[in-house]
């Protein structure tokens, strides 16, 4: 479900000039770490971004599960009225209670709730992929209320200038069934039909 993620719906609309987005925890296509998903203490990664054109007035962001196992990629984050110039959110800034999340306008994810939700991927559904897509806009109405992924959209539509994404990935293993120890079966004298050694006279 990558093409129905934020980015890719942008571009078939129209072809805009690319962000640098990146993290030190993690390079583009490979493993988050475990401290940012459900399996660890759940906080946002860092991020940082490099060339936003001169007249963006804000940047927006939205982490998207592309490989979600549902009818459209999983909303993971969305923040918006982010600083377009050497902007940066440092670790645990989408975690609600985390204490630099005060500091950031944070949107609704996919559980309607706002902040960090961290990846939780099926055990046994294979790699997921973890899209986080930030836009430039240009100058316009602000946001009413903190947005969701529609809202977020639509402004995306109309007023990005300039885009960047950067995937971690995260997959966990099929659980395996418990061994449980089972009473071994006696052997059975194939002539007698019996236990070895039942009947026997001392």
């Amino acid at each position: 479900m990558l093409e129905q993620t934020a980015l890719p719906r942008l571009l078939r609309q129209r072809e805009v000039p690319r962000i640098e987005l990146r993290s030190v925890a993690f390079e583009h296509l490979m493993p988050l770490p475990t401290r940012f998903t459900a399996d660890g203490d759940g906080d946002s990664p860092p991020l940082m971004w490099f060339g936003v054109p001169a007249n963006a007035e804000s940047v927006v962001l939205i982490v998207e599960d592309a490989d979600s196992p549902t009818p459209r990629p999983m909303v993971h984050a969305i923040a918006v009225n982010l600083a377009p110039v050497f902007g940066s959110l440092v670790e645990g800034a989408l975690s609600r209670g985390g204490g630099a999340a005060d500091e950031v306008d944070i949107g609704l994810n996919s559980f309607l709730r706002h902040g960090w939700l961290p990846p939780d991927p099926p055990p046994g559904h294979g790699e997921h992929r973890y899209v986080f897509q930030l836009f430039a806009l240009a100058p316009g109405a602000p946001f009413s209320r903190l947005p969701g992924r529609q809202a977020l959209f639509e402004a995306v539509s109309d007023r990005a200038v300039a885009a960047g994404y950067l995937i971690g990935t995260y997959e966990r293993p099929q659980r395996q069934p418990v061994d449980r120890p089972t009473q071994e079966s006696p052997e059975i004298d194939a002539e007698r039909g019996m236990p070895s050694g039942a009947g026997a006279v001392g």
